[in-house]
């Protein structure tokens, strides 16, 4: 589903947006504009991202499950419906 294909004003539930895929990450965006994006992702159980620095605090909520969100080397546990805000400028 491109960014195009998700209809605006109107609800959507979240994790009907991706898919899940077996040994991967998926990530689609399903709003792009010149002043920021939202993307969803997926991970297989094991799967990450590598560390890296935003210019930009990054919101990051879990949808489904649980996951590990590491800022500045601090651990964070969240499980479905939490979210955490990843500073800008921080390693995470």
């Amino acid at each position: 589903m491109k960014a195009a294909d998700v209809p605006v004003g109107v609800a959507h539930i979240i994790v009907e947006i991706i898919e899940y895929i077996p040994n991967s990450i998926v990530s689609k965006t399903i709003l792009n504009k010149s002043t920021g994006h939202v993307s969803v992702m997926s991970f297989d159980t094991g799967e990450g991202l590598l560390e890296k620095i935003s210019p930009f605090d990054t919101f990051a909520q879990v949808i489904d499950g649980k996951a590990e969100i590491v800022i500045d080397g601090t651990k964070h546990e969240l499980n479905t419906g939490q979210g955490i805000i990843i500073p800008a400028h921080r390693s995470n």
